[in-house]
């Protein structure tokens, strides 16, 4: 693989934070603050900058480039696969009526499956059912094609978000990109580092992402209790005391962040599904706490790799951001440490991360977590 990676911060014009080599065909990954990205001279911009490049866009609540995390900024990382080859398909949720396991279904039914190793997902993460999105995708993928991605950000004001494939960024859209090759080696893999608190109550009314009650209660009058005056702050205080919900008891608690809450129905609006009969629990972090989890991610990641990392695509969780406050690039830091500085690192802080359990095939959403996906030729 060949790489070349640049910043661009305010008006400035992009700064290329490596050499800069010739690119065949590249994968141009373009991550950035959503104010920026809705400037309509940036998709010319980026297209001067590699014209012959397939450009991704997708908006984030903070954005990753090598060590570094940076906000109000937009991070290009250009990618020339030298052994493999990769196909990228996108659809919009209004062309479905909102129907996200629909358009699932219809998104990785484009991918021819001969050689196809991986799938990756840039999607907008304000109005899209996560999980809903991911059961598509899945019930009509081939068995040992992995899948992982995250859901775009809007750094914590959760009112747009933005992605899009060779076009200026736009509302709606998904992106897919699918990676071909036998020599490709990918992984990816997941961890949080959140501690679950407080009792146990049993979800009693609840519409696929929409939390009605627990215990017969108000789900949100009892969320607001324990936040007390933070509640004044919601949705932006409920990242920092996400839910840790259980289906059964044999399988993992899924960590479900509020992306909004509707005071009319008295409900909370969370980035996938809450099935009725689960149970739920508050969940809290320390700074110590996130960054001993990115490590854990990373060590499940090159757990079992043939071949070291080559490029690294970190999607960690905006929640995950605000805790760690001014510390936010240890997590990174922790990711490094474990697959080595060759590595070229890319990424963004999401609305929800998509990656398999460990040990596990299916990909699930997640919150709260650091995400990785590694590649090599």
């Amino acid at each position: 693989m060949k790489f070349i990676q640049a910043k661009k911060e305010n008006n400035s014009a992009f700064e290329f934070t490596t050499p800069v080599l010739e690119l065949d065909n590249p994968l141009v990954l373009v991550f950035g603050n959503r104010f920026m990205l809705q400037d309509k001279n940036l998709y010319k911009e980026v297209r001067d900058l590699f014209p012959s490049g397939h450009l991704v866009f997708g908006t984030t609540s903070g954005e990753i480039l090598a060590e570094n995390v940076f906000e109000n900024s937009i991070v290009i990382t250009a990618i020339e696969f030298e052994k493999s080859n990769f196909l990228v398909k996108t659809k919009n949720v209004s062309d479905f009526d909102n129907d996200d396991e629909k358009l699932g279904k219809k998104l990785i039914a484009e991918f021819p499956t001969t050689d196809l190793r991986h799938v990756f997902i840039v999607s907008e993460g304000s109005t899209v059912n996560g999980s809903a999105l991911i059961n598509g995708l899945e019930e009509n993928k081939n068995q040992g094609i992995g899948l992982s991605g995250g859901l775009c950000g809007d750094d914590a004001r959760f009112e747009l978000t933005l992605a899009s494939y060779n076009a200026s960024p736009k509302e709606g859209e998904i992106v897919a990109i699918g990676f071909y090759g036998d020599t490709l080696e990918i992984t990816s893999a997941n961890f949080g580092g959140w501690t679950a608190f407080g009792p146990e109550r049993v979800i009693t009314k609840s519409e696929d992402n929409i939390l009605y009650e627990l215990d017969g209660k108000p789900a949100l009058d009892l969320y607001k209790k324990y936040l007390g005056d933070k509640a004044k702050e919601l949705p932006k205080s409920a990242l920092l005391y996400p839910l840790s919900v259980r289906t059964t008891e044999n399988e993992e608690p899924i960590v479900r962040t509020i992306l909004n809450i509707d005071e009319e129905r008295n409900a909370m609006i969370l980035a996938g599904d809450v099935p009725i009969g689960s149970k739920v629990q508050l969940m809290m972090s320390t700074v110590d706490d996130i960054a001993n989890g990115a490590n854990h991610a990373a060590k499940l990641a090159v757990l079992n790799r043939k071949d070291k990392a080559e490029l690294a695509l970190l999607i960690s969780c905006v929640g995950r951001k605000l805790v760690m406050d001014q510390r936010t690039e240890e997590e990174v830091e922790e990711v490094i440490s474990v697959i080595g500085e060759h590595a070229c690192i890319s990424g963004f802080y999401s609305y929800g991360e998509m990656a398999p359990f460990a040990g596990q095939e299916a990909c699930k959403l997640h919150n709260q977590t650091m995400t990785l996906t590694l590649f090599s030729e």
